[in-house]
């Protein structure tokens, strides 16, 4: 059978790359994708090609005023920023910020990896099976000298095999490259060391945090991501023989989930997602980006009412929620858990909700919503 897949917001499914500084320029509000190898054959009939080099060595972007004619010449492709206020954001940005993640791509052209389709699914059937119970059976197994290797394995159902094998899942089709825009996008954080309600600020690369009236001191991030109403098509099948009860109790299954339990299950998952996601958008107090998580709950409804349609949260910038598999932040096991993650340690505070961040798209120089959200159909024509 067929799928498709719709973005509902921006979205960034990459494969690690990413356009440094000088591998592209801005020009016309537009990041301008340079074709270093014609150039390098340019500038090898002539004396141009050292001080280019030169560049490339020392400087952290390219001088436009001396090879600004690149850009317009020997552009591989050209991806527009989301809106041409973006082109003075990335002129006063540090130069780290100036990295630009982007889509993953193959000689054919961008293309959804299966794999994000296929993680974001395991992660709702996980989540639809875990309780605070096995929060407590799973901080129970950390205490003593020795940590458990696999702490999570009993609790997903198997440790032998992913009972995702029940559904395989190909690589979309490529689209055109018409559908990708650069966005901008910043980290929102919620201030509690005053008294009262929390304090929306914005993150600072090296300085904390700015208030939310600063917003444009805030460390910028620009990110390729494809626009909302992209449609990613593929195959997937439902491979019927797991449903066998020999080869499902081989695998240590108790029994083989069917397509249906999959996608309500992710439905489930995108749910408690996005009732955070609400209460967030509510403490913020951003009214374009509370009316985007109100449009997104409105799409879990139709999805929910339909068949075999899903919402998920993929690839970048989802954060601790689209990755976690349980949601009850506030559960004495839970943190206890998520102490011993060094990256996350040094972020659990007593009476302090986990996470306090989130990654925020802009749109119209706007916070406008939260990246990654799309609709899955299965079945689709």
């Amino acid at each position: 059978m067929k799928y498709k897949v719709t973005a509902l917001t921006p979205l960034l499914v990459g494969d690690g790359r990413e356009l440094s500084p000088i591998d592209y320029m801005v020009w016309k509000d537009q990041v301008n994708v340079l074709d270093q190898t014609r150039i390098f054959k340019l500038l090898s009939r002539g004396p141009r090609l050292e001080g280019y080099l030169a560049q490339l060595r020392k400087a952290t972007k390219l001088d436009f005023a001396s090879w600004g004619g690149f850009a317009q010449n020997f552009s591989q492709r050209r991806i527009p920023f989301e809106t041409a206020d973006a082109t003075a954001i990335w002129n006063s940005a540090p130069p780290e910020a100036l990295f630009i993640p982007t889509f993953a791509a193959n000689y054919r052209g961008a293309y959804l990896p299966a794999s994000a389709l296929k993680g974001a699914l395991r992660s709702g059937l996980v989540f639809s099976r875990w309780s605070l119970s096995t929060m407590e059976r799973a901080a129970a197994a950390m205490e003593g000298d020795r940590l458990p290797r696999r702490v999570s394995d009993s609790a997903e159902g198997s440790a032998q095999a992913s009972q995702m094998r029940v559904l395989g899942i190909a690589d979309s089709k490529p689209v055109p490259t018409t559908a990708f825009k650069v966005y901008v996008s910043r980290t929102a954080s919620l201030d509690f060391r005053q008294a009262g309600d929390p304090q929306l600020v914005w993150k600072v690369a090296g300085r904390g945090s700015v208030a939310a009236q600063r917003v444009n001191e805030a460390t910028p991030v620009f990110a390729e991501m494809a626009v909302p109403g992209t449609e990613f098509a593929g195959r997937c099948d439902e491979r019927a023989f797991f449903e066998q009860p020999d080869l499902a109790r081989s695998l240590g299954w108790r029994g083989a989930p069917s397509v249906e339990a999959i996608v309500a299950a992710a439905n489930q998952f995108a749910a408690s997602q996005l009732e955070m996601q609400a209460r967030y958008a509510q403490a913020t107090g951003l009214p374009v980006f509370e009316q985007t998580v109100t449009r997104l709950q409105s799409e879990l409804q139709a999805a929910q009412a339909g068949s075999l349609a899903c919402l998920l949260c993929l690839g970048w910038g989802g954060g601790f929620l689209s990755k976690a598999c349980f949601h009850d932040t506030d559960s004495d096991a839970y943190r206890k858990i998520l102490r011993s993650v060094p990256s996350l340690g040094r972020a659990i505070r007593d009476k302090v909700p986990f996470p306090k961040t989130r990654r925020v798209i802009f749109a119209q120089g706007k916070p406008a919503s939260l990246p990654g959200w799309v609709m899955l159909q299965l079945g689709a024509q």
